[in-house]
């Protein structure tokens, strides 16, 4: 399969979040939708994106932009976890613990635990700032080589952006995706 790209039609397809089922990929577009593609739960650093997302979401919203997470996680994992936290998330986690939405939009794993951290000094960085927050290593789940990747879609489900990771690291942070957003008009 190929990669998305600018300017592509992002695919249709139906998909669960840790509280809803059988939603439509190109229903749920309004404004720009950032489907930010994540391993699972209980990896210490995405759990600390999906903290850093929430914490921010206003800055989403003020850019007329909304968030859905991708997971491996099934949706029990996802329950479990947010309310062992005491979490309620202002946007959705969908669940995809048979990863057909990874493979539909071709995000690929890692060849290697080096390849998925191979930006060793940012990877501990980020991890340190993750256990500063209170998170620790959940439950394995799926793909533990699973890349990360992020796309922004239009309203008309163009791709506005599209970014497939080289390593866990290796994709826009909070701060930077929200740059992104506003250049996007």
């Amino acid at each position: 399969m190929s990669r998305y790209k600018k300017g592509d039609t992002f695919p249709l397809f139906t998909f669960d979040t840790a509280f809803q089922t059988g939603l439509s990929s190109h229903e749920v577009l309004k404004g720009k939708t950032v489907f930010w593609v994540l391993r699972y739960i209980g990896c210490t650093v995405c759990r600390y994106d999906v903290h850093k997302i929430a914490e921010r979401y206003p800055e989403f919203t003020a850019q007329n932009a909304q968030v859905f997470v991708i997971m491996q996680s099934d949706r029990r994992h996802v329950q479990d976890n947010l309310s062992a936290t005491d979490t309620v998330l202002p946007f959705e986690i969908i669940t995809d613990p048979e990863q057909k939405i990874y493979d539909l939009l071709s995000v690929p794993a890692a060849a290697s635990k080096e390849e998925l951290a191979a930006d060793a000094v940012r990877l501990t960085e980020k991890r340190n700032q993750a256990i500063a927050h209170g998170f620790s290593h959940g439950d394995y789940e799926g793909n533990e080589l699973q890349l990360p990747a992020m796309f922004i879609v239009g309203e008309n489900a163009e791709i506005l952006y599209a970014r497939y990771a080289s390593d866990i690291t290796d994709l826009p942070d909070v701060d930077e995706l929200l740059k992104i957003l506003a250049g996007l008009g």
